[in-house]
């Protein structure tokens, strides 16, 4: 069984900067996706950035390219999301999420995780 707790949100000035952080517990996600989404008030859930554990390759939407950076610790079974430039459509609960698929299919916005963390609050003022 695995489980999974974010870490790492809170509010900040357009232009700031946050880091999450999520953290695994049980078994290893060795050759799993993990990634991040985000759900704003109002708006559907939209997949921010994923990683193939075995390889590091990423995946992001093109709202964060160049802003947003995601990786992962194997050893310590952390994934992280460095968010830089930060705005306030930024502004969202994100998710920290695993799903043991194909390294393809983790290169798109459009896999299904079937591990969620709890989520953590980021928001982003003017």
């Amino acid at each position: 069984q695995v489980h999974l707790v974010e870490f790492g949100g809170g509010s900040v000035q357009a232009g700031g900067s946050l880091r999450l952080s999520c953290a695994a517990s049980g078994d290893t996600l060795n050759k799993y996706c993990m990634g991040w989404f985000r759900q704003a008030p109002g708006k559907e859930r939209e997949a921010v950035a994923s990683i193939y554990t075995h390889g590091g390759s990423t995946w992001y939407t093109d709202s964060v390219k160049g802003r947003f950076t995601v990786s992962h610790d194997n050893a310590e079974k952390v994934l992280y999301l460095n968010m830089n430039t930060l705005q306030p459509e930024d502004t969202a609960m994100y998710y920290c999420a695993a799903a043991f698929i194909e390294p393809y299919d983790c290169y798109s916005g459009s896999w299904s995780p079937n591990l969620w963390g709890q989520g953590t609050q980021v928001t982003v003022s003017t």
